[in-house]
């Protein structure tokens, strides 16, 4: 079997927060259409990790990153790349879901606008909907509030929303945390879909949910680097299967077993 597409190729990342080092020396790489889990305990860096992927660390203060992102081979961190263009073909879906106060419709529409990106935007909100599973239980009530939906509509909502401006990445940051298992499974199902025409990095604190919807699992502790403050670190990153039933580090065979974080 040939080896896919590298989407990220990440080396020697290190993110420091007015100057303490929240994650430290992280290196590999991410394929194309494949969903790739970032697993840890509480406190080792994974938003950290997914939020350098699309420059959403920019926005906070104090923060640095170091080392290099490639994304198709460009350095997202360069000085010609403009981070509004890189946060349209990488986009990002919370925790929580949040929705704009505005109709189903608007919601999904805001993007393209903002970006005024060509086409019928009918079709496109539509398009959107539906690959995201909603369009079915929404199209009769298009102009009612986003606000009006369940939790987990809410969320299938914004999946939609950062689909519509059509990226090319879709990263989760615990996407399902605030779900019930019903609609967490749907969003699972969603996964296995959207990865045939996206590539998905997802943040889980669910080890169950890493070896039922990711191709490569990558594990994040933390270590005292220097005895100084605790860092986060990449352990170990591999097929999924192999994370859970043979891993290499005794650190990942630690957590994946529950005898630790």
């Amino acid at each position: 079997m040939s080896q896919p597409e590298t989407v990220f190729d990440i080396k020697d990342l290190v993110v420091s927060y007015n100057a303490v080092p929240a994650l430290s020396g992280v290196s590999f790489e991410v394929f194309a259409n494949q969903v790739t889990a970032i697993i840890g305990p509480s406190g080792c860096g994974k938003s950290t990790f997914i939020r350098c992927l699309n420059r959403m660390n920019d926005v906070i203060p104090g923060a640095k990153v170091e080392g290099s992102v490639l994304y198709h081979g460009q350095n997202l961190y360069g000085p010609k790349v403009d981070p509004v263009e890189v946060r349209k073909r990488i986009g990002m879906v919370f925790q929580r879901a949040n929705p704009f106060p505005k109709s189903i419709y608007d919601n999904v529409a805001y993007g393209p606008r903002i970006l005024r990106l060509g086409g019928d935007l009918r079709e496109r909100v539509q398009a959107a909907l539906q690959q995201a599973a909603l369009w079915d239980e929404v199209k009769d009530r298009l102009k009612r509030s986003a606000l009006s939906l369940s939790g987990g509509q809410q969320q299938r909502l914004c999946i939609a929303r950062a689909l519509a401006v059509e990226p090319d990445v879709i990263l989760m940051d615990e996407p399902a945390s605030a779900l019930d298992p019903i609609a967490t499974t749907r969003i699972e199902d969603l996964m296995h879909n959207l990865k045939h025409e996206y590539t998905i990095v997802i943040v889980t604190h669910n080890m169950q949910q890493a070896a039922r919807v990711a191709d490569m699992t990558a594990f994040f502790s933390v270590e005292r680097l220097d005895s100084s403050r605790p860092t986060g670190i990449l352990v170990e990153y591999d097929e999924t299967p192999k994370i859970f039933t043979q891993p290499s580090d005794q650190r990942t065979e630690d957590y994946v077993t529950g005898r630790f974080g």
